[in-house]
């Protein structure tokens, strides 16, 4: 049986590693099956360019958002600027939003109002959000569960390497969690164990290319192809086929970004 759809449902084609050799990364994704791919937002300011690198490639799709690195260079960018750019047809999901406090790059009271505005953004819009939690898992869960209490949104915990309480609490107001190269990473006992206790209708992959290779690549620079190790591994952890992690996996996808055309002859609607 041919291997079903795969989506790399977390990548950064514009950074340096990926855009300078953009065409072979697309055709490596491919040869490997990743047949889409969505493409980070980290600065509204630089939209133009992730909108036209997804416009110039049907199977990128892209976000629009402010990472919290960069949260003190945009705390001005307002609601309406969200909501307005988010409405083109290739932006599938605001973010990638939310907290880091292990780099500490903006102040925190600044990356919780940038992440605040952007999951507003989300609600208004009906996109999910896209969120970046790193040592910083209490606040994290403070916010999305506050701002859900102002309406419906659905959070996506992206690159999942926090401690256990926050997937419980995500997927407790209907997050899904999306797991990266780390979990092939030898270390990564915790990271496995709470993919274990993620439900199936939950669960989806990504690379965070340039970054975080898995196995047996890292230590290179990451890019959309990897994404089947990921898958290979998640499938293991959870004691089901590769095809049927791919199909999980991708149904998943679908459900969660909506916007996102679904490819002909998408394997999950035979």
């Amino acid at each position: 049986m041919d291997m079903p759809l795969i989506v790399d449902s977390h990548c950064h084609l514009d950074f340096d590693g990926l855009r300078d050799r953009l065409p072979e990364v697309l055709a490596r994704a491919r040869d490997h099956g990743v047949r889409l791919m969505v493409t980070i937002g980290t600065r509204v300011r630089q939209f133009a360019a992730t909108r036209a690198l997804a416009e110039a490639h049907d199977e990128v799709w892209c976000t629009l958002g402010t990472h919290p690195h960069n949260a003190a260079e945009e705390a001005d960018i307002g609601l309406d600027d969200y909501v307005r750019l988010a409405s083109h047809p290739k932006v599938v999901a605001i973010g990638e939003a939310g907290l880091d406090y292990h780099y500490d790059f903006a102040p925190r009271d600044v990356q919780a109002a940038v992440f605040r505005t952007q999951a507003a953004a989300a609600r208004l819009t009906g996109l999910p959000l896209v969120v970046h939690s790193r040592d910083a898992e209490e606040d994290t869960i403070a916010v999305l569960e506050s701002e859900r209490e102002q309406g419906a949104f659905t959070p996506l915990l992206h690159c999942y390497s926090s401690r256990p309480i926050l997937a419980e609490r995500g997927l407790a107001i209907g997050a899904y969690v999306s797991f990266s190269g780390m979990i092939t990473f030898k270390g990564a006992d915790e990271i496995r164990e709470v993919a274990r206790r993620v439900p199936l209708d939950r669960l989806l992959v990504e690379t965070d290319a340039p970054y975080l290779a898995p196995a047996p690549y890292r230590g290179k620079p990451n890019e959309p192809a990897y994404v089947v190790h990921t898958l290979e591994r998640l499938a293991d952890v959870k004691n089901v086929t590769v095809e049927e992690m791919a199909r999980q996996t991708s149904a998943n996808f679908f459900r969660l970004f909506g916007k996102v055309v679904r490819p002909p002859a998408y394997e999950a609607d035979k």
